[in-house]
């Protein structure tokens, strides 16, 4: 049905799972919230992050618009993704709220030309209850990791560290690197509060007036 296709990814995603379910519980949030967060948010590297934010008490307009700068490439799949073929205003629904990477990725490549609803949501479906399955075993991991074991919070920086050097090998470029650099201690000197949010904001204000600029030159 799709469940054979989505298994390599379910695979893949397991560390990242427990460790998000792990770093949930070391954060001192209660175990319940890893599920809930893996079943409802399901948005991968932003759960990470969103888990700092609800244990920093952040407030919600700060949540809002790191969700909407970390999530945006999402509006761009949407393009390409087949949602056409998702027929029923609830299907098409959950295939929207269920569309990740991995979805994506396994939805859109040449041998994905002819999957039907059917398979389209049982890929989706099937990844979603994995995502869950392993971010509340990572909770229950986590609470049995000793409190004086310290470190589990730097997950999230190390995932967002190995982002940005996966990036950098596939472009070779030092640019965006030293851009987002700048941008951050920029952010860093106007707020230490909000730096996330006007670093993001900076960092997409600076890529949108370079992309405008290049087009006007050519």
């Amino acid at each position: 049905m799709g469940w054979h296709i989505a298994m390599p990814a379910c695979a893949a995603v397991l560390p990242l799972g427990v460790a998000l379910g792990v770093l949930v519980v070391k954060s001192g949030l209660a175990w319940w919230w890893a599920p809930i967060f893996a079943a409802i948010v399901f948005a991968g590297s932003m759960e990470f992050l969103l888990v700092g934010l609800f244990a920093a008490a952040a407030p919600l307009t700060q949540i809002a618009l790191s969700t909407l700068l970390v999530n945006f490439r999402h509006v761009f799949y949407a393009l390409s993704f087949p949602l056409h073929r998702v027929r029923g205003a609830g299907w098409k629904a959950y295939s929207t709220f269920a569309l990740t990477d991995e979805a994506y990725a396994l939805t859109t490549g040449p041998a994905a030309q002819r999957f039907s609803r059917t398979r389209i949501i049982a890929i989706q479906g099937f990844f979603h209850a994995c995502w869950v399955a392993c971010v509340t075993l990572g909770a229950a991991l986590g609470s049995l990791i000793p409190p004086w074991v310290r470190g589990l919070e730097f997950a999230v920086t190390a995932l967002f560290v190995v982002l940005a050097m996966e990036g950098h090998r596939v472009q070779r470029s030092l640019r965006i690197p030293i851009l987002a650099l700048g941008c951050a201690l920029v952010a860093l000197l106007i707020s230490r509060e909000h730096m996330l949010p006007i670093a993001m904001g900076l960092f997409v204000g600076s890529l949108t007036l370079a992309y405008w600029g290049r087009r006007r030159v050519a």
